[in-house]
């Protein structure tokens, strides 16, 4: 058990407790309601979260605004080395925060550590804010007259984060707001709370004054909190298309800058010249990953022309082969779905698809694990001839369920991508070039990869998709966070002895 839970106070029945982080220690609130925080792979709670309360929301945001005139006043460099400490310790226990990881979210022990390698980038590419804070000047663009652009922080920003990747995308948000010179509330998923914490204790030991980073743990009540909270500037929000819809609506009808990130149903498509046994490599890796709970996770292959009995022949003993145990066990590949009630939903869906026609080439339902018998595990799925029409294509599963979709040439596959709602990412592999540049120029997609089947960029880019895939102007992390958690300030200047006497009433010619 890492310091901050056994910090945490043990309630009656033996399970830890997670509170919240304000003004740089562990508090519990005065709220009276409380959450179950479950182990997927026993299928039993192991923790209580308490639920904060608007009035929790209220003292975090108080302490962050206290916290923040000092801190937006702090040299950038200054920010730069708490960072660089923080990037140290997160090195130094990337197990720890992992094997948070596995026990409240489900990952196996590789893929979390896959988790935290990739939010480590994040905190290294926030280092570098003094380059990226630097702004534009320019001499003498009149008599006398000279002018630069800057960027300044918002104030108090708000990160509101999904269960899926509990310590890489509250990464994506806070050590880029935090080096630009904002302070921060986060509001993390309650299905796994504790890796919230121990990052706060980690920025905490890496000298971020009390303050600067906060944690309120709960629900729907207190985003809403925070979507109106009339001290909170700037909202990043990663998770659900809906959600994210409300999100973004709320929070700019109450005046804050939103980027709200949402579902997906991310395509590959696998040409007849593609290479089948890495392409159905890449598809079981994409697509059973984390169990499917990726919004890059790739739910749909599309064959084009005569590929797809050859691909499906290719996938199926690759999918009903899957090692899926609890994340710390030796050879397991996936872990278990995050609820109970989420492992309802996937093999409901499954059922409704083959209702509808599609053939189960791997059913995954009635997934059962020896020693976990309890857990909410959902075998990998496979699901052939799926049309666009159905269910289980139009929606987004999250989860361990492949569609397979046959098409003839590689406009109906353009087309049959470019109509679905979402555009987050897609995948293509060829052999082709001149077909994998037509592809990439025409599909209406944020995020691209051409035989790369998880086209997640890397920080010094930025990750966001298209359509109903991202609510907002900004994409997350990299330059477009520079710029989401940043105004721009135009300066001109000039002094006494260049000024001419007496009014002038024209707009100033430059020049």
């Amino acid at each position: 058990m890492n310091q901050v839970l056994s910090e945490s106070k043990k309630i009656a029945t033996g399970l830890y407790e997670v509170a919240h982080w304000i003004g740089g220690r562990v508090e519990r609130g005065s709220s009276a309601r409380f959450a179950d925080i479950y182990n997927p792979a026993l299928g039993m709670p192991q923790g209580r979260l308490i639920l904060g309360t608007e009035t929790d929301l209220d003292n975090a945001v108080s302490s962050a605004a206290a916290a923040f005139p000092s801190w937006a006043q702090t040299p950038p460099l200054t920010r730069a080395r708490v960072l660089f400490r923080f990037l140290e310790l997160a090195q130094v226990r990337r197990v720890e925060l992992a094997e948070c990881l596995v026990r409240e979210h489900g990952k196996t022990l590789p893929d979390a550590l896959g988790e935290v390698a990739r939010g480590i980038e994040m905190i290294e590419f926030a280092t570098g804010i003094p380059q990226l804070l630097k702004g534009e000047f320019t001499d003498q663009i009149a008599r006398g007259l000279d002018a630069w652009s800057m960027r300044q922080p918002l104030g108090v920003v708000a990160g509101i984060t999904p269960f899926n990747f509990p310590a890489m995308v509250p990464m994506w948000m806070y050590p880029l707001a935090l080096a630009c010179g904002n302070t921060f509330v986060l509001k993390p998923s309650e299905r796994d709370p504790s890796a919230s914490l121990l990052m706060a204790q980690w920025l905490k030991e890496s000298g971020l004054p009390d303050g600067v980073f906060n944690v309120v743990q709960g629900d729907k009540s207190v985003v809403d909190a925070i979507l109106v909270h009339p001290q909170i500037q700037a909202v990043s929000f990663v998770g659900s298309t809906n959600v994210a819809e409300y999100i973004y609506r709320t929070g700019t009808a109450h005046g804050k800058r939103v980027q709200a990130l949402g579902g997906a149903k991310n395509h590959m498509v696998v040409m007849p010249d593609a290479d089948l046994d890495q392409a159905a490599d890449a598809l079981v890796g994409a697509a059973y990953g984390s169990a499917g709970e990726r919004c890059m996770a790739i739910s749909v292959a599309v064959a084009v022309g005569d590929v797809g009995d050859k691909l499906a022949a290719a996938l199926a003993p690759k999918v009903a082969a899957l090692k899926i145990n609890e994340g710390h066990q030796e050879g397991a590949e996936m872990g278990p779905i995050i609820t109970a009630q989420a492992k309802e939903r996937i093999e409901s869906l499954i059922g409704k698809g083959v209702a509808q026609g599609a053939r189960a080439v791997v059913d995954g339902r009635n997934c059962r694990v020896a020693g976990f018998e309890n857990g909410f595990f959902v075998g990998g799925t496979l699901l052939d001839h799926v049309r666009p029409d159905m269910i289980v294509y139009r929606e987004e599963i999250f989860g361990p369920v492949l569609c397979l979709v046959r098409v003839p040439d590689l406009a109906s596959a353009v087309q049959l991508i470019n109509s679905h709602e979402y555009g987050n990412g897609v995948a293509m592999y060829t052999r082709d070039g001149g077909v994998a540049r037509e592809f990439v120029r025409n599909i209406q997609v944020g995020m691209v990869g051409v035989n790369v089947p998880l086209p997640v960029p890397m920080a010094f880019n930025s990750f966001g998709g298209w359509k109903r895939s991202l609510f907002g102007d900004h994409h997350a992390y990299g330059p477009e966070a520079v710029r989401f958690y940043t105004r721009h300030k135009a300066v001109m200047q000039r002094w006494p002895d260049s000024v001419s006497k007496g009014p002038e009433f024209a707009f100033p010619q430059m020049g």
